[in-house]
Order: structure tokens, then sequence, then C-alpha cells
């Protein structure tokens, strides 16, 4: 871990000491402080949203170009996600930190045993890459657990099997653990379009309703394209 910082202004303006791979918050001047003091505290500082989206455009490009829905949809959400500073706080050794990106961490279910193993893999420029890679990584991992998950992923855990209007999720009962969680159901057709149910589990140190909002449209945005 390198250990030497240098004073840099966040994406929000506030003062934080930058790594190469995350900056340390200088909560002091910091402007979310506050807020994240009180929900940090709280007996569950995640909360759960669950919303829909609209995949047409979406599914008609990932059947063209015959990628897996799953791990197209984990690139997507993951690509946005990115964008967006609030989604990549966490908290370590005490400090809260801002990383400068965030890999994955999905469920992949082995249909023999009909158990799933978690699987890690890192953030790619392309949807292709990040296919490609994601596809061979998770046939060849052969445990179900390869050990704890860092800090720096988004978790996924796809439910295609059914659709949903909520969702609930376990807790480790570490109130430090930040990493948002992302699921979705079984898509269905409306209207003419195709929706899938789609869930935000995060951090209210970190993340507020607006910025799941900011992720929805920037999301939504991303799936209409048909390029």
């Amino acid at each position: 871990m390198i250990k030497k910082y240098f004073d840099q202004k966040s994406e929000t303006g506030d003062r934080v000491f930058m790594s190469r791979n995350y900056k340390i918050i200088d909560e002091k001047n910091w402007k979310r402080a506050v807020h994240c003091t009180v929900f940090r505290n709280s007996v569950e500082p995640a909360f759960c949203v669950t919303t829909e989206l609209d995949i047409t455009n979406f599914l008609t490009k990932i059947k063209t170009h015959h990628y897996s829905f799953t791990m197209a949809m984990i690139y997507a959400v993951t690509k946005c996600a990115n964008e967006i500073e609030e989604f990549r706080y966490r908290f370590l050794d005490g400090k809260v930190i801002l990383f400068e990106q965030i890999d994955t961490a999905f469920t992949y279910l082995n249909k023999d045993t009909e158990l799933f193993k978690v699987v890690t893999v890192p953030m790619q420029d392309s949807i292709e890459a990040y296919i490609a890679l994601a596809t061979k990584t998770a046939a060849e991992q052969e445990d179900y657990f390869t050990g704890p998950l860092g800090n720096d992923v988004f978790q996924f855990s796809p439910l295609p099997w059914f659709s949903f209007t909520q969702i609930s999720h376990t807790n480790s009962g570490k109130k430090d653990n930040a990493t948002p969680l992302f699921d979705w159901g079984k898509y269905f057709m409306r209207d003419g379009k195709m929706i899938l149910p789609f869930s935000v589990q995060a951090h209210h140190s970190f993340v507020d309703g607006i910025h799941i909002g900011k992720l929805v449209a920037t999301l939504q945005h991303f799936l209409n394209q048909q390029d």
C-alpha cells in the first residue's frame, strides 16, 4: 500500500489526501461529515430502494452481439455507478476513503449443485472485454468462496427466476460495511416495453436518495443507447 499522500480536491471540492488507489478524506473539512456520523451510528445504516428499468433497447443490443445478459448488466451498472462519487466512498481502518475505481463481485450459480459461488472480476474499459473476462473467470473458478471481499467492489446478486417489487438482504452486523449491493429480477413485458425490477442497497453515510436517482438516470440513459 502506498503511504505517501498529497493534497487534492475531490470531484465535489472537498479536501482529501490522494494515494494511487484511493483518497483519504479530511473529515474536518468534508461537507458530508455530519451526515456521515449520524447515519454511521444508526442501528441499520444501509437502506435499499427498488425501482424499474426499461431494458428494451439494451436487450436488442445484447442479443445482436450475443452477450450474456447478466455479465452485460453487471458491466452497465458498474460503469454508471463509478461515475457517481458517492458510490465510491468506503470506510477503511476507521477512516473515510474514496476509491478511484470500483471493481465487481457477483454470485454465479452452479446448475448441478444449485449452489452459488462468489466471483470477483476487475472492471474493464469495454463491455466486450468485461464480458469475456467475467465469463472466463466464472467458468474456471472452482471454489464457492475465495476469501473475504475487498472494499473496492460493487456486489451483485441477480435473481432471474422471478420478478419482485421489494427485496431485503442479510445483515452482517458490521456498520462500516459500505459496499453497495445491486440486484435485479426477471424482466417482463409491459405496454410493449421490457421492464426490469432493479434494487440498490447503499450505506446512508455516503449515499442519499438523490444519488440513487442520479444512478438510475445515468443507467437508464446507458441502457437506452443503441450503439
